[in-house]
């Protein structure tokens, strides 16, 4: 069935936006004013255009605003339900509105498209439901006048003496074939799940002398074989002395409504996405397998799955491309479990896996092994080949807990150990996971106040030119000055915050306290020098991170050319096109692109040619054995001369002895860091040593 939606919207870009969106649910007709949307309604009503299933309308009209939009339109639409897009401003009215019947809201600044499209479509639903109802009560109070209902009678003996046309239409038989056989062939009634025959309510009606109703799983067997959910009353016929001489039924199909009652039960223990159980669901099943575990004296496992690095994915291709994406995972994790085992979503990207019967702890860990190499392999959405792994939790009942509750508690934890482990492996839990849990929590809450407490600190490390000993830029370096335990590294945070995504302002404070860090430099005579700053890929792929940048050089009137943003090779394997994109857009600002850890991952020179790098930075792996190691010398020189071939500028991390500063300026590298040339230090400490060197 066609389901034509309304859309009054004046802003044509907004209004085009919308309309893409609302053409999932079916044809969209857009008008700009009110006074145009009421017009197509009443065309609508009057059956001169396409019947209007809903009405999507802005609250910011030329000729109407507000709640008064809400209410000229509320009285012309009948029982069409109205959904209200509104700027932030005319939040209250969007609420009066909603209070006054409209279905729902949406704040045309954080409008969603799968959001907008599913609460249209339930309005509709609703809608037709709520119709449905109407109909059916009408029908039973008008069933003899208007004969909308089946009706059948019989006589004494349960023979039929009437059928109407609508009875005739359902039961497959006509009045002339059904009248003088016995109701009960007439009208063969089964339980729709044990298929056992019923008894006639005809003649429980006569027995009873009061009206009977049938089960509500009754099923109807017509001739064909064809069947019907019906719904239906039968009461005595009684004659002038009031003795029983037959009865009469009043029937209906309710397959229909039967079919959606079914449906919005499914719904609501299932995820809309995935059509997986959803929490609640999965819950209610786990307590079952508990107690059924216990009483057998068996075992059970539950696997806790997070799918890795999906926010960046989500946050760079869109959401629909992340919702296909979890649809890809969701169909690989129920084609690696028995059918009798429970694949979850719980939100999100986390999953979970109950598998009820486990003889032994193996067989758990070998579910594991093959749901990680199910989910590594690639996903194909919408001509993106997506790579993604997972981290695995898993508990074991009743080792690891006592109740669902601490089940699927410890589970996340394993998760959790999971990830810190490297991700893309999964962790039974232990004791201590706990522990480490708290520990986490207890580190985002802290780091999170560091931030609006100023506890958050940069240091520079130096970055020498070998051939003179000049200092041609500095390194930056995020410290926490914790309160109670003292100067932290990033190891001891910089885990945590990737994985809740405080990474991202804490990135942009980094950036902006560096560029105006350079400005004092700078003002104070100290001569141009390179800022190079750590980029994570979740940052990178966040909206605004561009944007972001120019706004931190614009307010320190830090040239572009002297900022230099470090990136890994993890982030190259990324989607290419919006890698490409994003690299792009930095370079165009005239911002340097320097590739961090060079020679640790998956560079390939299809890289260094495609993206705008200008600088590689050997990671300190190489260095250390490069006075005692010649393969690794071997590597060094072949990176060096690697880079200079390619016009890119080489800087060796990790310097730490006069001897590894001499093999690299001999062979030919440009420039160095280390602790050799000096340590990360605060700024006005490092001061002194820029007036040295430079």
């Amino acid at each position: 069935m066609t389901r034509t939606v309304l859309l009054i919207q004046s802003d044509v870009v907004g209004a085009t936006n919308v309309k893409r969106a609302l053409s999932r649910v079916g044809p969209v007709v857009w008008t700009r004013t009110l006074s145009e949307g009421i017009s197509c309604l009443h065309e609508s009503l009057r059956g001169a255009s396409p019947a209007v299933s809903a009405v999507v309308c802005d609250l910011d009209l030329p000729d109407g605003e507000g709640i008064d939009i809400f209410s000229r339109l509320s009285a012309q639409s009948a029982h069409i339900p109205i959904l209200v897009l509104s700027d932030p401003e005319f939040r209250g009215a969007a609420t009066l509105a909603l209070q006054q019947g409209a279905q729902n809201y949406f704040l045309k600044d954080a409008l969603d498209d799968r959001v907008l499209v599913d609460m249209v479509e339930r309005a509709i639903e609703r809608a037709d439901h709520a119709a449905v109802l109407f109909e059916e009560k009408e029908r039973a109070q008008v069933t003899l006048e208007a004969i909308a209902d089946g009706v059948i009678t019989t006589d004494e003996d349960g023979l039929v003496t009437y059928c109407n046309p609508v009875a005739a239409g359902l039961s497959g038989w006509s009045d002339r074939e059904a009248r003088g056989r016995p109701f009960t062939e007439i009208f063969r009634l089964v339980h729709a799940k044990t298929r056992c025959a019923l008894q006639s309510p005809m003649e429980r009606a006569m027995r009873a002398d009061a009206p009977v109703s049938l089960s509500p799983d009754c099923i109807l067997v017509r001739p064909d074989g064809s069947e019907s959910a019906i719904d239906d009353s039968a009461a005595p016929i009684h004659n002038r002395s009031g003795r029983v001489v037959g009865a009469v039924i009043v029937f209906r199909d309710v397959s229909a409504t039967r079919t959606a009652a079914l449906k919005m039960a499914h719904l609501a223990q299932h995820d809309v996405l995935t059509d997986l159980p959803n929490r609640f669901l999965f819950t209610d099943r786990l307590r079952h397998a508990i107690e059924l575990t216990k009483r057998q004296r068996q075992m059970l496992a539950v696997l806790f799955l997070d799918v890795d690095r999906f926010k960046h994915i989500n946050d760079s291709l869109g959401h629909a491309v992340g919702d296909r994406l979890l649809q890809s995972v969701a169909q690989r994790l129920v084609a690696c479990v028995r059918s009798a085992d429970t694949v979850s979503r719980q939100g999100g990207d986390e999953f979970v896996i109950l598998l009820p019967d486990v003889k032994r702890v193996e067989d758990a860990a070998a579910a594991a092994d093959k749901i990680l190499e199910a989910t590594s392999l690639p996903h194909y959405v919408d001509k993106h080949e997506l790579h993604v792994t997972a981290s695995i939790g898993i508990v074991i009942y009743p080792e690891d807990g006592a109740d669902d509750a601490t089940l699927l508690k410890n589970a996340d934890a394993a998760m959790y150990h999971a990830k810190e482990s490297g991700r893309n492996n999964y962790q039974f839990f232990t004791p201590d996971m706990n522990v480490r849990a708290v520990e986490r929590q207890q580190i985002e809450s802290e780091m999170r106040l560091a931030l609006k407490l100023g506890q958050f600190v940069l240091h520079y490390q130096p970055i020498v030119d070998l051939q003179h000993g000049a200092v041609v830029g500095v390194e930056v370096l995020v410290r926490w000055q914790h309160p109670q335990r003292g100067l932290l590294h990033p190891h001891s945070f910089m885990a945590v915050a990737e994985q809740c995504g405080f990474v991202v302002p804490m990135g942009r404070w980094v950036i902006r306290e560096a560029c105006r860090q350079a400005a004092i430099w700078r003002d104070s005579g100290s001569p141009a020098m390179r800022m190079a700053v750590n980029t994570s890929a979740l940052e990178l792929r966040t909206k605004g991170f561009v944007d972001g940048i120019r706004d931190c050089l614009r307010e320190s009137s830090f040239p572009p050319d002297s900022l230099e943003i470090e990136i890994t090779e993890t982030f190259l394997l990324q989607d290419s096109k919006t890698t490409t994109e994003i690299l792009g857009a930095i370079a165009d600002m005239g911002v340097h692109l320097a590739l961090d850890d060079f020679g640790t991952g998956y560079s390939s020179l299809s890289h260094l040619k495609r993206y705008p790098i200008s600088t590689l930075k050997i990671d300190r792996s190489f260095i250390d054995e490069l006075a005692t190691d010649s393969s690794d010398a071997s590597i060094v020189s072949a990176m060096i001369s690697l880079g200079r071939s390619l016009h890119l500028r080489v800087v060796a991390e990790g310097v730490e002895s006069p001897e590894q500063a001499r093999l690299l300026q001999s062979q030919g590298c440009p420039e160095a860091q280390g602790y050799y040339f000096g340590r990360p230090v605060e700024a006005q400490k490092l001061t002194p040593f820029l007036a040295a060197r430079t």
